[in-house]
């Protein structure tokens, strides 16, 4: 038989409790110091001013453009002015040309008659009356009353009726017109200006966008032509 071991009572612990400190509160933040907030403050001032430049860089582009669109346009109408007077001096001179020439016409007395008595039979067909008068330079009455003569006869053969024209001694055409004559009906009261002058105007007014396009091209700016 096996002798049991004496039971030992379990000898007290000797150590004592640990006891544990408090935790250490955080630490308050610390304040930049100078020489960080004196860079972000010269980086704030910085983008500021760089904003601010741009900006204004920005107004004085567009200003610039402005100025220069301006000037362009400017300079475009003073050209485009420029070529138009050219232009229309040249088309006045071609007409004063033509008008000096139209006073050549009356040194050549054939031919003078002859036109002479066209615009009458004009002025005759026209009036539509028995009795009219003819107002010419006084240089030309002889060839004037020849004209008449010639006149009269031809309206008999081509409407069948006489008509009577005689010179308007009374109020002459001056002496430095061109030539032609003014046809006078209505006893007085409606006259016909066929005079040289006159022709040429209205050759002027319905020949002129021709010789437009004959000395400068077509308008590109046109669409439709008579």
């Amino acid at each position: 038989m096996t002798a049991k071991k004496p039971w030992k009572k379990a000898a007290k612990s000797s150590s004592k409790p640990m006891i544990c400190a408090p935790p250490t509160p955080p630490s308050p933040p610390q304040p930049n110091p100078p020489s960080q907030e004196f860079a972000i403050e010269k980086s704030k001032l910085v983008r500021q001013e760089t904003s601010a430049i741009d900006t204004q860089y920005e107004k004085k582009f567009k200003q610039a453009r402005m100025s220069q669109q301006i000037t362009q346009s400017t300079l475009a109408n003073k050209t485009r002015l420029k070529v138009l007077s050219a232009r229309q001096e040249l088309l006045d001179d071609i007409f004063e040309q033509a008008q000096k020439r139209l006073g050549e016409a009356a040194n050549d007395k054939g031919k003078y008659q002859e036109i002479l008595k066209n615009l009458m039979l004009e002025g005759f067909y026209a009036l539509n009356e028995s009795k009219v008068q003819v107002r010419g330079r006084k240089q030309d009455y002889d060839v004037i009353k020849r004209a008449i003569d010639d006149a009269q006869r031809e309206y008999k053969e081509k409407l069948g009726k006489d008509i009577a024209a005689s010179i308007d001694e009374g109020g002459p055409l001056p002496d430095e017109s061109a030539g032609g004559l003014f046809i006078v009906g209505g006893g007085g009261k409606i006259d016909i200006n066929n005079t040289f002058e006159e022709r040429l105007k209205l050759l002027q007014d319905s020949a002129l966008p021709a010789v437009r396009t004959a000395l400068f091209g077509p308008n590109e700016n046109r669409k439709f032509y008579d």
